[in-house]
């Protein structure tokens, strides 16, 4: 939107004392002569514009217009960057730019260098290794469809696998556990729901714009689902798996046994992906105990056993 594009120029142009049109036309992906037009837009809108030719030109604003950068410490503009360097992983650049222009131009020339390096210190990053490369398109998508609160349909596979189509009210996008999820209001099933994104296919904005109602975020905190059918099993486990069993379980949850292993109190949901957990951890861990959850162990992998054979 080019409301967007001049608030973005703006703020670039408050955190330089000055920057070429071709650079401005570059960072924002339109032509030079576009940008001179927002220049014009600008200056008619009252910001005092000036324009220096000659090789070391360029468009600037008057030093005397300047805000003033006293509002945040350093400290809080480290803080500000460093979370918005996190989350431009999964938003588009261009989406975001305009943000960190705003956040840049609060920050003291003597002190910039300084809080820069500061700022990397952290690093947060969302992205993954590998993997499903719609993601980004379908989180994108999504952003804008909150934007400008419009629906969207999609095809959902829920854990079983079970295909359905759904138009939803999208509200709130969420990161758990290194998964999306998003909060919508189902037409359908005429309730709020939480979808997992990776489970959809064949995303799209409907052009049809919804009121939004009131809304109120589930709690991802496994209270709904989990924590009712959470048992304590006992595993017996290499110590190669570590750092891998004190993700999920904690320090004090495990005890020394010898020979490079130990035993740890393991929280379990009895269900399909409660037994892919445990079975993901290959050789390196056995189950000692209750004996139900041992004897589906042995069930499951005399399954893969004959797939193989």
């Amino acid at each position: 939107m080019k409301i967007d594009r001049l608030m973005s120029i703006i703020m670039v142009l408050l955190n330089c004392e000055k920057i070429s049109a071709t650079k401005l036309a570059k960072i924002f992906e339109v032509t030079p002569r576009t940008i001179y037009r927002d220049i014009e837009t600008i200056s008619l809108a009252g910001i005092p514009i000036v324009t220096c030719p000659g090789v070391d030109g360029g468009i600037g604003i008057m030093s005397e217009y300047k805000i003033d950068k006293k509002f945040f410490t350093p400290s809080d503009i480290s803080t500000l960057l460093m979370g918005l360097g996190s989350i431009s992983t999964t938003l588009s650049q261009k989406e975001i730019i305009g943000t960190l222009e705003k956040v840049k131009s609060l920050l003291p020339k003597e002190q910039f260098r300084d809080i820069e390096l500061k700022s990397t210190q952290i690093s947060i990053d969302l992205t993954a290794w590998a993997g499903n490369k719609d993601l980004q398109t379908n989180l994108e998508k999504i952003k804008k469809a909150l934007d400008d609160s419009k629906y969207i349909s999609f095809q959902y596979f829920d854990g079983s696998g079970k295909k359905s189509d759904r138009k939803i009210e999208p509200y709130q996008l969420v990161l758990k556990e290194g998964s999306w999820y998003l909060q919508g209001y189902c037409t359908s099933r005429q309730d709020f729901r939480v979808f997992k994104i990776p489970r959809m296919s064949a995303l799209e904005i409907i052009n049809s714009i919804f009121t939004p109602r009131e809304f109120h975020a589930k709690p991802l905190n496994g209270s709904e689902w989990i924590d009712k059918r959470l048992i304590t099993i006992k595993l017996l486990v290499d110590e190669s798996l570590r750092e891998r069993i004190i993700e999920r379980c904690g320090e004090n949850n495990i005890e020394p046994y010898g020979n490079n292993k130990f035993i740890v109190n393991f929280p379990f949901a009895e269900d399909e992906l409660g037994y892919n957990i445990l079975l993901s951890l290959g050789d390196k861990c056995e189950c000692l105990e209750p004996e139900n959850v041992r004897k589906e162990l042995i069930r499951r992998i005399k399954g893969l056993l004959n797939i193989y054979n």
